[in-house]
């Protein structure tokens, strides 16, 4: 590698953080990856109950992680979210990656009659979108329940050594509180390394204005897969893609 090759900093929970890494590799990345989780998952420990509930709506893997195994329709803001609830049994279909496409998602199958009764939106702590209230305002009765907790934890001292050289430093990032701790985080060191941040949606972007970023690029789409090709391009913007 040369002397100012890229690494990428990835600050999901450590288990989503993981995840990913498996799939940049996958994809042919082999430059450095440092993982420094900015938000801990903490299960609540009470499943709640599912009696008289058609289907459910996992907004994230960490929802369907903190339930037991079950067989209910299951409508899921991605991909990921998806194959994790087939996995667990449930009858998983995927939206289009955000809260907007899920709830579309559901309202157009509502309307093809594939919705049955009440659902009830499985997440965490903090969410965006209300889906709830949107989904029960426009006649598809939802209720929802907490089943983790999401706490706000500080850049590692091998990631903030990361950004306080010179390298190339590509930074993907997914949700808008993620977002928001890693810009305050940084705020309090002194960054040299050119950072190339990658937003997942403009919700995330916004919470970025703040940051000094070499490159910004917002997902047209987002996805995993979506944030893997730009991870890739934005290690040829770098100028070092045979570190790959």
């Amino acid at each position: 590698m040369s002397d100012l090759s890229p690494s990428i900093l990835i600050t999901r929970p450590q288990a989503a953080a993981e995840r990913f890494e498996v799939a940049l590799r996958a994809a042919g990345i082999a430059v450095p990856v440092t993982i420094s989780p900015l938000i801990k998952i903490v299960p609540t420990g009470e499943i709640p109950s599912l009696d008289g509930v058609s289907g459910v709506i996992f907004t994230s893997v960490s929802s369907v992680e903190a339930m037991a195994d079950g067989g209910l329709p299951a409508w899921c803001v991605g991909d990921a979210t998806a194959e994790a609830a087939r996995a667990r049994g449930w009858q998983a279909r995927a939206a289009g990656g955000d809260a907007e496409a899920l709830c579309e998602r559901v309202l157009a199958d509502a309307r093809r009659g594939s919705v049955k009764g009440p659902l009830l939106h499985l997440r965490g702590r903090f969410a965006r979108g209300d889906l709830s209230t949107r989904l029960s305002a426009a006649g598809v009765p939802t209720g929802e329940a907490i089943v983790y907790d999401q706490k706000l934890c500080g850049l590692s001292e091998d990631a903030k050594a990361l950004l306080m050289r010179e390298n190339p430093v590509i930074v993907p990032l997914f949700s808008p509180r993620s977002a928001a701790q890693f810009a305050a985080e940084v705020a309090q060191i002194e960054v040299s390394a050119p950072m190339y941040v990658v937003a997942m949606s403009a919700a995330v972007a916004a919470e970025t204005q703040d940051l000094d970023a070499f490159v910004l690029k917002l997902l047209a789409h987002p996805s995993a897969a979506e944030m893997i090709d730009a991870v890739l391009g934005l290690l040829d913007a770098s100028d070092h893609v045979e570190d790959r």
